[in-house]
């Protein structure tokens, strides 16, 4: 599925505050049992796999499965931004201290795969699109680790998990695949 921004990555909300958040089911008639394979934040959009075998889900969250991140960041960065966030980055997880395992990042040139939606207006600065492409998933860690660096992530879409991509879907487009 392709996450909008503003959506929750779930289909029940158990909170008891502001009970008006977006949930996946507004989507497709899922079949009972359906959970998502890891989160994306409410903020953040992009490939959000969805499954009833919590097998499956257990490998993709666990196996060191590549997940790939095209972030608009707050900036112009540079090369020697980017090779500090290859070597992994300091950031805190549950209160405490964690070093980011090593990954790959690149600048992307071209951006014109990702669904256009406004951010923001050009006058509050200039940005720049970077691919993060990590093994691990802790709470926020893309943000976490532009912000680190002072590039604040003003948009992040996942468009690969493993083998699976995002490719031309557009927010809320449910796809079925089949392992």
């Amino acid at each position: 599925m392709y996450k909008p921004y503003g959506y929750l990555s779930q289909f029940v909300y158990n909170q008891g505050q502001r009970k008006n958040k977006k949930l996946l089911g507004e989507f497709h008639h899922f079949p009972k049992g359906t959970m998502a394979v890891g989160r994306l934040d409410e903020k953040s959009e992009g490939l959000l796999l969805l499954t009833t075998d919590g097998k499956f889900s257990h490998f993709i969250t666990n196996a060191g499965i590549e997940k790939e991140y095209h972030v608009m960041v707050d900036g112009l960065i540079a090369n020697k931004d980017i090779e500090v966030l290859k070597q992994g980055i300091d950031i805190t997880v549950n209160g405490m201290p964690y070093k980011t395992k090593p990954c790959k990042v690149s600048i992307l040139k071209d951006t014109s795969h990702i669904f256009k939606r406004h951010v923001r207006h050009e006058r509050h600065g200039p940005t720049s699109w970077i691919s993060i492409i990590l093994t691990e998933g802790k709470f926020r860690q893309v943000r976490k680790m532009t912000a680190k660096i002072g590039f604040p992530t003003l948009r992040l879409v996942r468009v690969r998990v493993g083998i699976y991509e995002l490719d031309s879907m557009q927010p809320g487009e449910v796809k079925a695949i089949y392992y």
